[in-house]
């Protein structure tokens, strides 16, 4: 492990300072092997230490950073960093934020505990002969990310108590039976998008005849064990509470959704992690079933032109819904309908070819390599041929199906390096298959799909739309900027010299993918290299605005020819220009 606590938390808030900030307002330098910023509002000169410069502006940091201080350099703790950016905000805004702080060091806290947990299954694993998670690498992926998103101030930010998130957490690799739940049929709310779909959740337990198996999460069944309408649901044996029961569960990088092997069960969960409360709002419960139906002929058009894509279908759902009393505005009924929501997702073995071995996208392109999926881990000793050819072979498998769902069937997919699942060569680690996953983030341009959204209720249909420019902005962002970046970064640690190449064949892919698609302008000027849409992550915390509503910043583009043509020629001086 390469990193602490503190220099992840400080390079996170660094990375979108450089982004949103000191970048767009020219007040940065590399220069030395250090990066220099400036906060322009509070007159603040910071530095850290460079490994590696990005193409992108992504660039690698090592080491603390450090601020000028009466023309000496001095070193500056994350939270001191942290209250510096809080006062510039302030003064850029004219918004106070009293949670940023308290987030920043709720983040600090995860990564911390996470780097505990780590090195404590460490020591365990070192005294057994075979590790909890050294069986299934995909589930080892899934638990690796101990610092989240860098180019997000407050990634392992989260309410809770600790004794919780060690119980629960992906990060603490934990396991854990559901906690089982019988509702009479009568109170039981479910959507199914095909037969059978609902078995995922029947076959966790047995009920007594009149009842459905509701499973829940254990630690959202503590929360809300005592509301009073569930209470007295439970006590007119309406609902019965049956413990936990069935196989283990394991929650994979989202937290919320668990997997014991075979199904995907997406829960709600009463907890704020990063920005946001992890529930399955009432609307997301039906638009999961709906957009199910409504992709399955895209899903299987993409499947049928680009072998290797797959779409993991959320085809049912099932809450409790006792009717009646709350549902006059009063909330009560809402918060249960809410809280017990489980989404059915496809396991695995449902889209992934036989033989490949799954992992996280995110995983293999974390900076550090906290699991055998990272990229340097996966391809152990290879030079620039072989590295070349792997992502030669991922961008073909990744890139055509985003944009043809974009084009063709106007689907904004949502392929952020959490939404994709690998399946590689166990052999080699060729990837030969890309699942994208979360109903959640794919949304419908409306022109595309009138008629089918007018056949949803409005509070369902309205959630599941993007116009045609921020639908753009998303995918976009979700797939050069979160996920092909963040890959060429991880690939280019493993041999710097490769990234400007690494980048032409991203550019090459998409003239590719433009030519066949009767070169669309927003296609065509991404490839001639404008300025990339990025999710401002910092300035929408500080806002305090839902992910939804986030804003974009635009960063310079690598795919311009002309900077290509500039980087190799810095990287190869004795070429011809």
């Amino acid at each position: 492990m390469a990193s602490t606590a503190d220099h992840a938390t400080a390079h996170t808030l660094l990375n979108c300072l450089l982004r949103e900030v000191s970048g767009p307002e020219h007040q940065t330098v590399v220069a030395g092997g250090w990066l220099r910023l400036r906060l322009p509002r509070c007159g603040v000169r910071l530095r850290v230490g460079l490994r590696r410069t990005s193409l992108i502006g992504a660039h690698r940091f090592t080491g603390p950073v450090s601020e000028e201080r009466d023309g000496t350099w001095a070193e500056v703790s994350w939270r001191e960093l942290a209250e510096r950016i809080h006062r510039e905000l302030q003064l850029r805004t004219g918004v106070a934020n009293d949670e940023f702080l308290g987030q920043v060091a709720s983040s600090h806290a995860g990564m911390a505990a996470a780097l505990a947990a780590l090195e404590e299954r460490s020591t365990v694993e070192e005294r057994s002969t075979v590790s909890a998670t050294a069986q299934d690498p995909y589930l080892a992926s899934e638990q690796s990310l101990l610092f989240g998103h860098r180019f997000h101030p407050t990634p392992k930010a989260r309410t809770g108590s600790a004794d919780s998130w060690s119980r629960f957490a992906p990060e603490a690799g934990a396991r854990f039976p559901l906690h089982h739940l019988a509702v009479r049929q009568e109170y039981v709310r479910e959507e199914s998008a095909r037969p059978g779909a609902l078995a995922a959740l029947d076959r966790q337990g047995a009920v007594p005849e009149g009842y459905r198996l509701l499973p829940a999460h254990p630690w959202q069944y503590a929360m809300l064990r005592e509301h009073r309408l569930l209470r007295a649901a439970i006590a007119r044996g309406e609902v019965l509470d049956l413990g936990p029961g069935g196989a283990e569960f394991a929650p994979t990088a989202s937290v919320r959704t668990l997997y014991d092997g075979r199904d995907f069960l997406k829960f709600s969960l009463n907890v704020r992690i990063t920005n946001c409360l992890r529930k399955n709002a009432d609307y997301e419960l039906s638009g999961a079933v709906a957009l199910t139906r409504l992709l399955e002929p895209v899903a299987a058009d993409l499947a049928a032109r680009f072998p290797g894509c797959e779409l993991l279908r959320e085809p049912a759902y099932r809450t409790l819904d006792l009717g009646g009393e709350g549902r006059d505005g009063s909330g009560g009924d809402r918060q249960l309908i809410e809280g017990f929501g489980v989404i059915v997702r496809e396991g695995l073995a449902a889209r992934l070819r036989p033989g490949l071995t799954a992992l996280l996208a995110a995983a293999v392109a974390d900076e550090y390599p906290t699991s055998a999926a990272q990229i340097a881990r996966l391809l152990p000793d290879v030079g620039p041929d072989r590295l070349s050819a792997w992502w030669q072979a991922y961008l073909e498998l990744l890139v055509p199906p985003v944009l043809a769902a974009y084009f063709d069937h106007g689907v904004v997919l949502e392929p952020h390096l959490q939404n994709v699942v690998i399946g590689v060569d166990p052999a080699d680690g060729t990837p030969r298959q890309v699942l994208f996953r979360d109903l959640e983030g794919t949304k419908l341009v409306p022109e595309h799909h009138t008629a089918a959204l007018a056949a949803l209720p409005e509070a369902v249909a309205r959630p599941l739309t993007y116009d045609r420019e921020r639908g753009w902005d998303r995918v976009v962002y979700c797939l050069l900027v979160n996920h092909i970046a963040e890959m060429v970064a991880a690939l280019a640690d493993h041999c710097p010299e490769l990234e400007p190449a690494l980048w032409s064949a991203v550019r090459r892919v998409l003239c590719e993918r433009s030519a066949a698609h009767d070169h669309p302008p927003a296609l065509r000027a991404l490839v001639a290299g404008v300025p990339l849409p990025a999710k401002a992550n910092l300035l929408t915390r500080w806002g305090r605005r839902a992910d939804r509503h986030a804003d974009y910043v635009r960063i310079a583009s690598p795919l311009a020819s002309a900077l290509l043509s500039e980087a190799a020629h810095v990287m190869h001086p004795g070429s011809s220009r």
